[in-house]
Formats: C-alpha cells, sequence, structure tokens
C-alpha cells in the first residue's frame, strides 16, 4: 500500500495535476476569505468554506478520473492486478495519495482562523468544525470519484459521470423539496443522496454525530465499491467467475446494509449523546436554568410545532431534540399546516405563523408565536430588519415552567409618581419568568391588592403621597414583598425614605465616585461592584461576569431588630460619595465626600408578626435598563431575573435570556486587509501553480 501510495503522489505532482488542484481551491478560497473575512470583517471561515464547496463539482471528478481509468486504458492495470499486493491495498493507497494532495490546501486553511482571531475574537470550536465538515464532504467526493473511475477506461467518461453523481448531491435537497414540499416515501430515499445538508449542519456550529458518521459512511461505502468493482474484473477470465461475481455482489449487499443500519442507529440515539454545541455563547446547549427546571418534570409535556417536519426551522429543531433528549415526558410533534390548518384553534383565536410551538400539559397550555423565537432589530436607514438573538430556549423553558406551575404569581408595578418603565428585555424577562404583572395608581386602591406576590417601585422622580406610603407600609407590615430601585434627584423624598427606614436603610443624597481602576468601567461613575453571594446573584457569580451599574446612590444599613441585609452589590474600599456633582471638577476626593464602601445593591429580610417581608433595593436608575445591560453582554438582565425569582419562588430558574446572533467583527488595519488578501489570494495559490508548472516542464523536457 505504501508504494502505491507513493507512486500516486508523485505522478500527481509530476503531472501539474495536483499543484493545479492545490492552487485552484485556494485561489477560489481566497477570494471569498477576503471578502467575507478581511475587508467585512466576519470572524467565521464557514462563510467562505460554505461558498466554494460547488468547485467540488469540476475539481474533483479532473482530480480523480485518471486514477484508475488511466491504468486501465494503457493496461498498466495488469501488473497491479497480478501482483502479490490486495486490492483493498490498492484502493486504499491510491485514495489516501488524493487525500493527501486535498489534505494540504486544508492544512492551510486551519491557519486562517489562528490569524484572524489576532484582531479579534473567534470561535475555535465553530471554524474547526466548519473545516472538518468541509474535509469530510471532499473526502466523500473523492471516494465517489475513485469508484466511477474504476469502472471505464475512459477520463472523460469518469469525469463526466462523477460530476454528474457530484451534481446530484449538491442538488438532491432542491429536488425533494420540488418533488414534494411535505415529504413521502422516495424524497426520504432521495434524501439519503444530499450530502450539502450534512455538509451546513456542521457550518452552524452544532457537532452532530450523525453528519460526521455519514461522511465516513460514504467513503467507506464506495471504497468497497471500488475494491469489488477491481476484484470482479480481476478474476473476469478465472473459471471462478460466477463464484465470484456473487461474492462481489453479496459483498456490496451486505457492505450497504451495514451502512444503513449504522447510520440509523446514530440517527436514533438521543440527542445529547450525538449532538455537541461548539458555539460561542452555547447557541444549541440548554442552560444549567432549563436543565435545572426539567429535572423536576414529572408530567407529560407536548410540544406541537406548526410545521412539515422536512421544512422545519433547523435551530429549533435542535432545541426541540435536546429538550425531549433530556427528559423523555417531553414529546415533540409536528403538525402540517397544509394538512390540518386548523388544528392550532383549538388553543388560541389569534393568527400564528408556521413554526411556531404549542406547549400542553394536563393543567394548561402556552402559544409560542415564530416571531417571538427570534429577536430583530430594525434597521431605518436601510428599511431592512436583522436577526440579533435567538430566544428559543428562553420561550420553551418559559412555557413549560407555566404549563406545569401549580399557580400564577403576580406583580404590580406603581405609577404617579414617575416611575420609569421597564424596557422591552426586563418586560420580556417577566413574562418569560411566567409572572403575571399590573401597573397600577395607588390612588385608585383602598390598599395594594391581596394577590400581590411583589410591589416594583421603579425609580420614582416624585415622592409617594402619605396616602400611598401607609398603604405600602401596612402591605409590608403584612409581609408583603417589595422591589424598590432608587432614582437619584434634588426633589425632598421623605416618604420614599419612611419606605427605606422600615427595612433600616437610608440612601443619602449624592452619587458614588470609585477610584479603585478594578472596580469602573472608563469613568469612575460607572461602577462594577462586588457581587455577594446569595440566590439572587446566583447566575451572576456562577458565569463570572461583572455588573455594570453607573451613576449609583449609596445604601446605608442602621442597626434595627427582626431585620437581615445580604449585601448583593458593594463597592471598594477607595470609593466616596459625592453629594454636589452639579459643580463639575475633578474626581479627585474632596473634603465634603463622604468615604464608602458602598452598598448599591441590598436584600433585606424583616420579621413582622410572624411574616417575612422581603424587599431588594438598588440604587442606580440606569441599572436594568438595555444600554447598562449591553455593557456586560447580559448580565444586569440575569441580576433581574434572579431578583424576580426572589419573590417568586420557582421563577428563579426559568428566565433564560436571548442568545446573541450579533457579530463581534474583526478590527483590522486597512494594511493587514490588503497584505492578508495579496497573501491569500496572489501568492499562496500563484506560488503552488508555479512551482508546479515549473516540475512538469523540467520533467517534460527530460
Amino acid at each position: 500500500m505504501t508504494a502505491i501510495y507513493k507512486r500516486e503522489l508523485h505522478s500527481y505532482f509530476h503531472s501539474f495535476l495536483g499543484t493545479l488542484f492545490i492552487g485552484a481551491m485556494l485561489f477560489l478560497l481566497g477570494i471569498y476569505f477576503s471578502v467575507y473575512n478581511l475587508f467585512m470583517g466576519y470572524p467565521y471561515i464557514g462563510y467562505a468554506l460554505s461558498s466554494i464547496v460547488f468547485l467540488f463539482l469540476i475539481s474533483i471528478p479532473v482530480l480523480t478520473m485518471r486514477i484508475l481509468a488511466e491504468e486501465r486504458h494503457q493496461k498498466t492495470d495488469q501488473l497491479i492486478l497480478t501482483s502479490p499486493v490486495s486490492i483493498s491495498s490498492i484502493v486504499i493507497g491510491k485514495f489516501l495519495a488524493l487525500a493527501t494532495i486535498f489534505a494540504i490546501p486544508t492544512g492551510i486553511i486551519c491557519t486562517y482562523p489562528l490569524i484572524l482571531s489576532i484582531w479579534g475574537t473567534v470561535s475555535f470550536g465553530e471554524s474547526y468544525l466548519a473545516i472538518l465538515g468541509f474535509f469530510l464532504y471532499g473526502l466523500a467526493c473523492i471516494a465517489i470519484g475513485v469508484f466511477v473511475s474504476s469502472l471505464t477506461e475512459s477520463q472523460v467518461i469518469a469525469a463526466v459521470i462523477t460530476f454528474g453523481i457530484l451534481f446530484l448531491g449538491y442538488m438532491m435537497s432542491g429536488l425533494c423539496n420540488m418533488i414534494s414540499s411535505t415529504g413521502n416515501l422516495l424524497t426520504r430515499f432521495l434524501s439519503a443522496f444530499d450530502m450539502v445538508s450534512r455538509f451546513e449542519g456542521l457550518l452552524n456550529g452544532s457537532l452532530e454525530l450523525s453528519g460526521i458518521v455519514y461522511f465516513l459512511s460514504v467513503i467507506i461505502l464506495f471504497l468497497v465499491f471500488t475494491v469489488q468493482s477491481i476484484q470482479k474484473r480481476r478474476y473476469e477470465v478465472s473459471s471462478k467467475t460466477l463464484g465470484m461475481g456473487v461474492y462481489s455482489s453479496g459483498t456490496v449487499l451486505i457492505s450497504a446494509a451495514i451502512i444503513v443500519f449504522i447510520n440509523f442507529f446514530v440517527s436514533e440515539l438521543p440527542s445529547g449523546y450525538t449532538v455537541f454545541d461548539v458555539t460561542a455563547n452555547r447557541l444549541y446547549s440548554l442552560s444549567e436554568e432549563t436543565k435545572e427546571l426539567l429535572s423536576d418534570i414529572d408530567e407529560d409535556i407536548s410540544v406541537y410545532v406548526l410545521a412539515n417536519e422536512s421544512q422545519a426551522d433547523e435551530t429549533l429543531d435542535a432545541t426541540l431534540k435536546n429538550y425531549a433528549g433530556f427528559n423523555s415526558r417531553i414529546k415533540v410533534s409536528y403538525v402540517d399546516p397544509a394538512v390540518n390548518p386548523k388544528f392550532f384553534t383549538n388553543y388560541t383565536d389569534d393568527l400564528i405563523t408556521r413554526n411556531s410551538l404549542i406547549v400542553e400539559s394536563a393543567k394548561r397550555s402556552k402559544v409560542i408565536d415564530y416571531s417571538d423565537i427570534y429577536q430583530s432589530e430594525f434597521d431605518y436607514y436601510n428599511y431592512s430588519s436583522t436577526i440579533t438573538g435567538y430566544d428559543g430556549e428562553g420561550q420553551l423553558t418559559s412555557a413549560i415552567a407555566y404549563v406545569t406551575a401549580e399557580e400564577m404569581p403576580k406583580i404590580y408595578m406603581l405609577e404617579g409618581h414617575d416611575e420609569l418603565s421597564f424596557e422591552p428585555a426586563f418586560t420580556s424577562a417577566i413574562e418569560k419568568a411566567n409572572v403575571d404583572y399590573e401597573t397600577i395608581n395607588l390612588l385608585n386602591y383602598d390598599t395594594v391588592p391581596e394577590d400581590a406576590d411583589c410591589v416594583i417601585l421603579n425609580a420614582p422622580a416624585r415622592d409617594l403621597s402619605n396616602d400611598d406610603t401607609e398603604k405600602l407600609l401596612s402591605y409590608m407590615e403584612k409581609g408583603g414583598d417589595m422591589l424598590i430601585i432608587s432614582a437619584y434627584t434634588d426633589a425632598e423624598m421623605p416618604n420614599f425614605g419612611r419606605l427605606l427606614d422600615f427595612y433600616g436603610l437610608e440612601i443619602p443624597k449624592g452619587l458614588i465616585i470609585e477610584a479603585d481602576h478594578d472596580f469602573y468601567y472608563q469613568d469612575p461613575f460607572y461602577l462594577f461592584p462586588e457581587v455577594g453571594y446569595d440566590d439572587i446573584t446566583d447566575s451572576v457569580t456562577g458565569s463570572g461576569s461583572f455588573v455594570f451599574v453607573p451613576y449609583a446612590q449609596g445604601i446605608t444599613v442602621k442597626e434595627q431588630e427582626n431585620v437581615t441585609v445580604t449585601p448583593l452589590l458593594t463597592t471598594s474600599d477607595e470609593s466616596y460619595a459625592r453629594s454636589d456633582i452639579s459643580a463639575g471638577g475633578s474626581y479627585a476626593k474632596q473634603e465634603s465626600d463622604v468615604d464608602g464602601p458602598f452598598h448599591t445593591g441590598v436584600k433585606c429580610e424583616k420579621e413582622v408578626e410572624g411574616e417575612t417581608s422581603t424587599a431588594v433595593v438598588y440604587g442606580s436608575e440606569y441599572l436594568f435598563t438595555q444600554n447598562a445591560d449591553e455593557i456586560v453582554s447580559g448580565t444586569n438582565l440575569m441580576l433581574f431575573a434572579g431578583t424576580l425569582g426572589s419573590f417568586v419562588s420557582y421563577t428563579d430558574s426559568v428566565v433564560v435570556p436571548v442568545k446573541s446572533y450579533e457579530v463581534s467583527y474583526l478590527a483590522m488595519p486597512q494594511s493587514s486587509i490588503v497584505f492578508l488578501a495579496l497573501v491569500t489570494v496572489i501568492v499562496l495559490p500563484f506560488g503552488f501553480l508555479i512551482t508546479g508548472f515549473v516540475i512538469w516542464f523540467k520533467r517534460r523536457k527530460r
């Protein structure tokens, strides 16, 4: 086998064909690499790779057409066939020679993500998975070409037939959709020849074992076909012709049956054993919050997807398989709207879109519209919408918590004192926690509603009235819970202070200035406080991230009986508070400044007549805003979800943030872009071509 391998490898480089293949592949890839990764700044090599797979349709037939056909045409195959080397060794040696030629440009491509990482964040898992898929796809095409070359002595016929087979594999997904948009037995059979879809499945950062096994199966099966094709011809003049023919056919059938069985077996395994998430933001993995919830599910849950399974959203389908694989009580069913257009009317009167979900338990059901699964932003300049995030897990986890909960909690948000309203990301977090929330003005109520699990007072700019204050104090004395967020204002707020005093808290006027560089971001008013350990902050401390607290007031604690105070956010010892910030000036500490450290977030628990009233107090009105949350990539939202969970016991594990689709573009200087573009488009490809031409030309002159 080694001799065959060396012979073929030398022949391809001496004939200029090998270097032509390498140069052409590097040239075309260099063009797309320059456009997508260098000039546009995308950090994913998969964009470029997916754009050049059509090159296989032309380059692989040309590369493989002579591997066996030429031997047969020149009658040199008789020397090989009568040698003591086994047929399988001959085929494997030739295949490995071709694989080596293909591995050279693939190996060069492996350096591209490393180079890109110099100028930004590159997901190596996604990049190298895409390269692996590209390599396996190419090897499968080579195996097909080797088999076709064994069937004929004409290189042209071998190239044309190989092109036809690869073209069908390239177009098979579209052909199946043309035959039947809903899928049938024929399309299921034809989908076995769909190589592009398996390749694309490896481009999105999801390592699917079924895709790897598929490509390996194609490679092995066509090499077996090649061996049997040569084996039959080797003994065609033997007296055992009939016997060997039967043996050859039996081997082919047995091999095909084994391959089909292995692929079927792998496809039927739970996704937890066959699908591995290598994306940077764990797009296809279930979070610990979801796993904790699913571990406690002991009742049947049905998830209906309003789509034909063959046309389902691939990302959402992968997420659903993860749920079903983690807990067998969750059953996923696809309902084709073309077959059953009125199915959804059993659950809602509203119109919903294709790929929407219906989650149902014995208690209740919930509809998740497909438009809520993806987060998007509208660009008014270009009048186009861009998908920025995936919320499939967040919506599904929320729905499962909703349909399995024994009762629904209720939260009231106060208005009437110029309070701030929560922005969409935070109201969405409340909704995903399955909390029924309502905005009320206490002027219209005699008391705080009895069904309140929590009352939220979000950054009032005006003081509360005496009447509103008494209603809230009465509610708190009965064990009512509060979420209080303060706002920096020049207005006197004595009644607001009475609410804080109930828990032994006080918020003096002034804003905190942080002098420790490790505790602020760019500006001393932009705090990165130390995060304390509590159920509220579990998700934050577990992720090792910062909480961003801009323009914060300090919370001081006075000793009071029956009150337990847990610090959640605390500044450094070098921080200080400045009461007069309107005068401007430097950040240098002044005599009138008050020394820290300060709490900017606390949890208070007060025992009152056998009841426990819990209050979580934060000292910044900007803490729970989308701008602040974006600075720390969602950590503030995680803190908000944890805060909700402290008031409503079961929600602490069901609020899963949106998984961002937004790309962190590479920041490359123009000189580096131009240099790398020249190297990848000109220097590397033409370097191989010139070297190969020189070797071929010298050899021809001899």
